[in-house]
């Protein structure tokens, strides 16, 4: 196969669809010139494989001979000649990966320059200035991004020369001016690098390609593709193209151009555009730009024209475009074209308008499918301002949303100050369930520990609270914390953006986009996609999550956890008398009154899901989570303040620590050392039933057992329940089934299977187990690693580990459905909103995903588009 192309190589396959091998600009480059055919400058791409071929080997056979092959048939297009000393031609490189991604190889213009083809050019030209100009900004340029050299001995060479010559505008230079600053920068490479500026134009061309292919292993574009979660191995493709000059005088210019507003979605094309200017000159804002529109005064004709090629770009594409465009002496060129990056609410607008365009018309799952879920969660959660806020810290982006509060250090002070009124961000190395209340009452959570799947960042998820956890650069002390040599004081205000992890000082601004009229119309477009396919339910655990649930489009609960129903500052208490109870009829009592209070907080949430699926999973965590940490007692007990009630706490805390309490005595394992909890739990959840039955409601539940790795284990606590049904008399409208969340609940499903009503996967700690991860420690510090070394493709509690994880689902899937074959299978941990963890559960054969209730239309859209992906 070659390793380069011409731009205007007829491809057996549109060249837009080979960004694979062409990279995303060289493969619009291609489309442009060999099936529009519309003006673009000639060149050629150097394709990703190549790249590759340089990563594993060096550099590859035959590039050089393929590379002056192309060369020459350039030179013959253009009608001159590389380091020719009578009409040199001049060359441009550019880097064009796949994706689109800071951190690769800027811009070489002008490649092909020296001290004697600048003569050459100047003579062609007819000006001097023009072309000595020319030649500096590729000493700049090839110093600065070939060679490596910093940027600031350029810049400040030629701030200096405007300053000598009293002039804004580096156009305004002389030539003399020029040939000064020629001779300062090459002096400045020699001093740099040791060894001074390649005269060699073909020099310069071979280790420009090289320098691309080494910015692909740059320290900034590996970070991005980490963070994009783009293949290390894919490379980036070179592009090299004779060049044209949007800064040759003043009937030339340059600009940017976009097919619709890229920010409201608004179908009117606008950009910025500088006259006697380059490409990179209206980007840098050293220059004011014009708009689009104004060159209509300067270039009626050429406004036209762009117009033209702006519609024809965007019917052929189907898409909002974003292009480059130079004109060189009244000639119009197109310089680059790509699909544009837009807002969320641009993207709404965009995918729903476009389906009525008779140019473009989209299906509605075209539609669907060009709206990513990140664009639909900024359309729900408020943003900081970019460039409005100092960031000092950065943490996991645990709960997406912004914040902006006075830092409070306890729960019981985060209550006090949001009393009285003020906005309070709750900043903890930690939480535990003794911060709830807290956490209720806050604006915003900030620990310094913990991972996405941390108690912080699951409770701040649930209640749609901007959170960011495992900011490890904060470091507490007492009622301040610090980062570096920054000190932030108890009462200071703090602003944290839980969609990108950042902290910064002060008071930023937010935005609060409203959700359009778009929003719901390409929602009910994806819910008619998925319907029968893959439902999407809520995580909701009281009344109001479920209201939320129900507003953002849950089709049930995919997860109630009662425990958290116990966390109330009302309900804790009964709780810890029911540990302390010394006998049967104390914990009855105790048991009793959980039940009376239980009983209320089914009844609300079935009446707001009427009719709707309501799964229920009976006690989960350790009973130690339930009781002050042991450390806090003796403190007190230490300052002579314990009281009797707390030396009881401190003893029933260390009766019942474990050394490894997620693997210790929790869920199932509870209910059989103390049998009357589940027991009581369902009496609750059925009166309920029978409650809501009365009052003409039409209640659905589903009870679910949690941690069972057996089929003793599951009959035994499914007799419990059935012993509760029968003895209520509620039986027709109950379903009881478990939670897989160990390898060995999934290996053996088929036996659990034949003793259930439906499984529901628990990937938290599915993903726990079968790393042998403790998730609270490893995702801050670990984590980050481990994936920047390659020694995992991401962060598993992030998105779904299709390889060990996912095998376990498919497996359990497989066994389960061959017992029975209409089994309802969902799953209820984090990963279900998620979504690649959701495509991959569509391909697993899931009936639905469950999520935070404010995370619902996200997986909503996420679910539509694997029901599209998957036929």
């Amino acid at each position: 196969m070659p390793l380069i192309y011409a731009f205007d190589h007829r491809h057996r396959k549109p060249p837009m669809e080979l960004k694979d091998l062409l990279g995303g600009k060289g493969a619009n480059l291609a489309e442009m010139s060999s099936v529009l055919e519309l003006p673009v400058p000639p060149g050629f791409t150097i394709t990703t494989a190549a790249c590759v071929t340089y990563m594993d080997e060096g550099w590859p056979p035959g590039l050089d001979q393929e590379v002056e092959r192309h060369l020459a048939k350039l030179e013959k297009k253009m009608g001159s000649v590389l380091g020719d000393t009578e009409d040199p031609l001049l060359l441009s490189v550019r880097s064009g990966a796949k994706f689109s991604m800071p951190g690769m190889m800027d811009t070489v213009l002008n490649l092909g320059l020296n001290d004697r083809t600048v003569r050459a050019f100047a003579k062609a030209n007819d000006d001097e200035g023009f072309a000595y100009r020319s030649y500096a900004r590729l000493l700049s340029m090839y110093g600065r991004v070939v060679l490596g050299a910093s940027a600031e001995p350029f810049d400040e060479a030629l701030d200096e020369a405007r300053v000598a010559a009293g002039v804004d505008d580096e156009a305004a230079l002389g030539a003399d001016a020029w040939k000064a600053l020629c001779k300062q920068y090459k002096a400045t490479i020699r001093s740099a690098t040791g060894k001074p500026f390649p005269q060699d134009p073909h020099v310069q061309l071979r280790a420009a390609i090289e320098a691309v292919f080494r910015s692909w292993n740059g320290a900034r574009a590996i970070a991005y593709r980490e963070q994009e979660g783009i293949d290390h191995r894919l490379g980036t493709a070179v592009n090299v193209q004779a060049m044209v000059f949007g800064n040759r005088d003043d009937r030339s210019g340059t600009g940017v151009a976009f097919t619709r507003n890229a920010a409201t979605g608004e179908n009117v094309p606008y950009g910025d555009f500088l006259l006697n200017a380059q490409g990179e000159d209206v980007v840098a804002g050293v220059r004011i730009t014009k708009p689009l529109d104004a060159l209509a005064d300067d270039f009626p004709d050429l406004h036209a024209e762009l117009l033209g090629h702006m519609h024809e770009l965007e019917a052929h594409y189907r898409d909002m475009l974003d292009l480059e465009f130079t004109i060189d002496q009244g000639k119009l060129w197109m310089l680059q074209v790509r699909v544009g990056k837009r807002t969320g609410p641009a993207a709404l607008r965009m995918a729903v308008e476009m389906t009525t365009d008779r140019h473009i018309k989209l299906t509605r799952a075209e539609a669907v499918g060009r709206v990513k879920p990140d664009q639909l969660d900024q359309v729900l959660h408020p943003r900081l301002v970019d460039h409005d806020h100092t960031v000092v810290a950065k943490g996991l982006a645990a709960s997406p949303g912004a914040a902006v509060g006075v830092v409070v250090f306890s729960a019981d002070d985060a209550v006090e100050r949001a009393r009285s009124g003020d906005s309070v961000i709750l900043v903890r190395k930690e939480t535990n369930p003794d911060d709830v209340h807290g956490m209720l009452a806050a604006t915003g959570l900030l620990t310094t520990r913990g991972g996405l799947v941390s108690h912080a960042a699951v409770v701040a998820r649930g209640w749609g609270k901007p959170a960011v956890v495992g900011a490890d650069a904060v470091k507490i002390h007492g009622r301040s914390f610090t980062v570096g040599d920054v000190t932030v004081e108890e009462g200071d205000t703090i602003s944290i953006d839980g969609t990108s992890g950042e902290v910064a000082l002060g008071a930023a601004t937010l935005t609060a986009p409203e959700p359009s009229p778009e929003f719901d119309t390409l929602l009910s477009w994806a819910d008619a996609l998925r319907r029968g396919k893959l439902a999407v339910r809520a995580n909701a655990d009281n009344a109001e999550d479920a209201a939320n649930a129900l507003r953002f489009g849950a089709e049930g609960i995919g997860l109630c956890r009662t425990e958290h129903m116990f966390l109330r500052a009302d309900r804790l208490p009964i709780v810890q008398q029911m540990i302390l109870a010394d006998t049967d009829e104390d914990e009855a009592a105790a048991l009793d009154e959980l039940r009376r209070v239980q009983h209320q907080d089914f009844v609300e949430i079935l009446e707001v899901m009427d009719g709707l699926p309501v799964l229920v999973r009976l006690l989960d965590p350790p009973l130690h989570e339930f009781l002050p940490h042991v450390e806090d007692l003796d403190l007190k007990e230490a300052a002579g303040t314990l009281t009797d009630e707390e030396k009881r706490l401190r003893a029933a805390a260390e009766d019942w620590a474990e050394a490894n309490p997620m693997l210790g005595i929790r869920g199932v394992r509870l209910a059989v050392m103390k049998p009357g909890l589940y027991g009581m739990q369902v009496r609750a959840l059925l009166d309920a039933v029978r409650d809501r039955v009365q009052a003409g409601g039409k209640p659905i539940v589903e009870v679910m057992i949690p941690l069972t790795v057996s089929r003793e284990e599951m009959e035994l606590a499914r007799s419990w329940v059935i012993a509760a049904a029968e003895e209520l008399g509620v039986t027709s409208t109950l379903l009881i089934g478990t939670m897989i969340e160990t390898p060995r609940a999934a290996v053996v499903a088929d036996q659990l299977a034949r003793v259930s009503d439906f499984f529901s996967f628990g990937t938290n700690d599915l993903t726990q187990m079968t790393f042998g991860f403790s998730r609270d420690d490893v995702e801050a510090k670990m984590m980050p690693r481990y994936v920047q070394q390659g020694l995992l493709p991401g962060d598993p509690f992030a998105s779904i580990d299709t390889d060990g994880v996912g095998a376990l689902v498919r497996i359990a899937v497989e066994k389960a459905r061959a017992v029975k074959r209409r089994l309802p299978i969902g799953v209820c941990g984090e990963h279900g909103g998620d979504p690649d963890s959701i495509a991959f559960f569509r391909s697993a054969g899931l009936d639905y995903v469950s999520c935070s209730p404010f995370r619902v239309p996200v997986a909503r859209l996420a679910a539509a588009q694997a029901c599209i992906a998957d036929g």
